[in-house]
Formats: structure tokens, C-alpha cells, sequence
């Protein structure tokens, strides 16, 4: 009995807890929320508050009345994000792929060859020389892709979970005739299904909330994604203010009113927002996925 009374109170303890951790977590985004959703003179004279005095959407009617600049944004980073996460995956799960295999013989000089690209890089401007003058990509959607493509770290991860995968499938399905790229394709990469997942969506935050690559490669307006958009606002009130596409909807509104604090917030929540909706779709793989990161030497 004393066994059974201590396992429940163990049970009770570590379910308050992960309580409040959630809560943590959660009632700062319910106040950035609701923040966007106050009035400006509220939060001037009351700070921010989880119940505001009054409430406005003004924020969001300054970003939603004419939203062509928002939804072009929108476009951009949701193009880079697609496309980047499928090539990124697929370089990532070939590379961890090749690394997994035991009769490669590189494995152990090319697994250091690829850790050794963690702890050192080119620098800022090679990096930029060979973006422009190298591979000629300022000013295009692959400026923001590239450089995402492929990292060590998923690299290594990837390895690690497929290292897992019994070797006797491999050579099971080579003595049926099958090819590497088959085995790949149809064997590997169905059972790597979880880390694949899990890796994706890391990778699809990353390419989601890159702004400096954006900064440094994109002139184009056309081009600039929600991030950097994001970037521009908080900085400066007058990247907003000074867009035809905004003046137009600011004409017959007096400027000294402008919510500058809640609409700092508000374009937060519509560059999170869909992050946030994707995220659940992915969640079962996570219980899973929480070993992928078990990394074998």
C-alpha cells in the first residue's frame, strides 16, 4: 500500500509538472495574441495585460485591408519552404544513407568530414561572393534555398536512425536482385518514415523563419518573404507606412493613432500562425522521432 500511495503522489507530481511547463509555453503566445488584439491606448496607459480593458482590430486592419504585399510574402515563404524542405530531405537521407551503410569503406573519414563542417565555415563574405559571383543566385528563390540545403547536424541524425535499421534487410533484398537506388527508395526510406518526419519539420521552421539570407541576397521586393517582411516592421514602423500598397489604405486615417506596439504583434501571430497549424499533423511521429537524435559513432 505505502508503494501504490508513493507511486501516486510520483504520478500527481510529474503531471503538475509538465503542467506547468505547458503553461509556460502557452501563456506567452496567448498574450502575444492578445495583445495584437488590444487597443493601442489600452496598452499605453495599462501595459499588456491577459484581460485588456478594450479590445481593437486594428493591427490586423491595416495588414488585411490591402494584403497583396502580405500574401506575396506569404507565397514566397511558403514556395522556399516546400521546395527547400523536399530537396533538403532528400540530400539529407542519401548522405545519411551512404554513412549508415557498413560496407562503405569512407564511412568513419567522410562521418569526420562532415562533422568538421560544424565547427568551422567560410565566413560572411565568401559566403557572399560565391552566392552572387559563383553561383549567380542574388535575386532569385534560390538564394534562399541553397544555403538551407543541407546540414551536418540532420546529416548525423539521419545517419544515426538508419544505422538502426537491420543490415540483414539490406542484404536480403540484394540477394533478391535489387539495386542500391531500389533499396533506397522502397526499403529505406519507408522505414525511415518517423526521423523523416521529425527532420522535415526542423527543416521546414528553418527555411519558414530565415530573414538573412533574404537580407543579404534579395533587392526584389517581389521576393521578400514573410520573415523579412516581419524583420521590417519590427525595425521600422516606416517600411510600413512608406509602402504604396499601405498608403493607400492609410489615406483617410490619422497617423498619430497607428497601434505601432499591438501591430508589431499582430504581424508575429500572421507569420506564425501557419506554423502552428502545421504542426499538429506531424505530432504523432514525435514519440518515435524522440530517439532519432541517438547518434552512433
Amino acid at each position: 500500500m505505502p508503494a501504490r500511495k508513493g507511486f501516486r503522489w510520483s504520478t500527481l507530481f510529474i503531471h503538475l509538472f509538465f503542467a506547468c511547463l505547458t503553461l509556460s509555453m502557452l501563456v506567452p503566445l496567448a498574450l502575444i495574441i492578445v495583445v495584437s488584439l488590444t487597443d493601442e491606448q489600452s496598452i499605453l496607459h495599462h501595459g499588456f495585460r491577459v484581460i485588456p480593458d478594450k479590445f481593437s482590430t486594428t493591427a490586423y486592419h491595416y495588414f488585411l485591408k490591402t494584403p497583396d504585399t502580405l500574401l506575396r510574402a506569404y507565397g514566397v515563404t511558403i514556395l522556399v519552404s516546400v521546395i527547400g524542405t523536399i530537396l533538403s530531405l532528400i540530400l539529407t537521407s542519401t548522405m545519411g544513407y551512404t554513412l549508415s551503410r557498413r560496407d562503405y569503406g569512407l564511412n568513419r573519414a567522410t562521418s569526420f568530414y562532415v562533422f568538421f563542417t560544424m565547427l568551422f565555415n567560410g565566413g560572411l563574405v565568401p559566403f557572399y561572393i560565391l552566392m552572387t559571383r559563383g553561383l549567380q543566385v542574388k535575386d532569385t528563390l534560390w538564394a534562399m534555398i541553397i544555403p538551407g540545403l543541407l546540414s551536418p547536424f540532420y546529416v548525423l541524425i539521419m545517419k544515426g536512425f538508419m544505422s538502426k535499421i537491420p543490415y540483414e534487410i539490406i542484404e536480403s533484398a540484394k540477394a533478391e536482385g535489387a539495386r542500391e537506388w531500389r533499396i533506397y527508395a522502397q526499403l529505406i526510406l519507408p522505414l525511415s518514415k518517423p526521423a523523416l518526419a521529425t527532420l522535415g519539420l526542423f527543416i521546414m521552421f528553418n527555411f519558414w523563419n530565415e530573414w538573412f539570407n533574404a537580407l543579404l541576397f534579395i533587392d526584389n521586393q517581389k521576393l521578400v518573404p514573410l520573415q523579412l517582411l516581419l524583420v521590417r516592421t519590427m525595425n521600422s514602423l516606416d517600411f510600413i507606412t512608406s509602402r504604396p500598397e499601405f498608403s493607400a489604405a492609410m489615406v483617410s486615417f490619422d497617423m498619430s493613432k497607428f497601434p505601432s506596439t499591438s501591430a508589431k504583434f499582430a504581424i508575429a501571430i500572421l507569420s506564425a500562425g501557419p506554423m502552428l497549424l502545421v504542426f499538429p499533423f506531424f505530432q504523432r511521429f514525435f514519440v518515435k522521432g524522440l530517439t532519432v537524435g541517438a547518434i552512433k559513432g
